[in-house]
């Protein structure tokens, strides 16, 4: 099984989160907040290095950990979640309702997975395949999110 003393169990169980006894991908999300914290006041191009780079290390350390418990896309790795919702607050001023919003607009797309996220969701392996469903709920979430505040809903 799992064990957190090992980095790549650690990292794609969300630091721990993800060993919630329920809803562990909605508790895996809030393991993006500091990064979401740290760099959110930071240029664009910043920002999106770091998700690329969330991603990139989200490809190998899902991967490893799914192949260490046989597990493809085991519930307590949460590190897509966490990509997922960074994806979500790119470019995005901070504020308790800002985050609010894109936390339960990426949580939505997530579990509902829409065309084609649920196609991906199923097809593809590995870790990539864990995180790629995520990327795209993320991209989804970003664009409602973006909406939201162009027409002002959100300020």
């Amino acid at each position: 099984m799992f064990n957190l003393k090992k980095p790549t169990h650690f990292f794609a169980l969300g630091f721990g989160l993800g060993l919630a006894p329920k809803a562990p991908g909605t508790f895996g999300t809030f393991a993006a907040l500091p990064f979401i914290l740290l760099t959110m006041t930071q240029s664009l191009y910043l920002q999106l290095i770091v998700a690329l780079i969330i991603c990139v290390f989200g490809f190998w350390v899902c991967g490893k950990a799914a192949r260490d418990v046989g597990v493809h896309d085991h519930p307590a790795i949460v590190w897509d979640e966490v990509a997922g919702y960074y994806i979500t607050m790119l470019g995005v001023a901070i504020t308790p309702w800002t985050l609010l919003a894109g936390f339960i607009l990426f949580r939505f797309f997530d579990i509902v997975k829409p065309w084609p996220i649920k196609l991906l969701d199923k097809h593809v392996k590995g870790g990539f395949g864990i995180m790629v469903d995520d990327i795209l709920a993320g991209v989804f979430s970003l664009l409602c999110l973006q909406g939201l505040l162009y027409f002002g809903v959100l300020s």
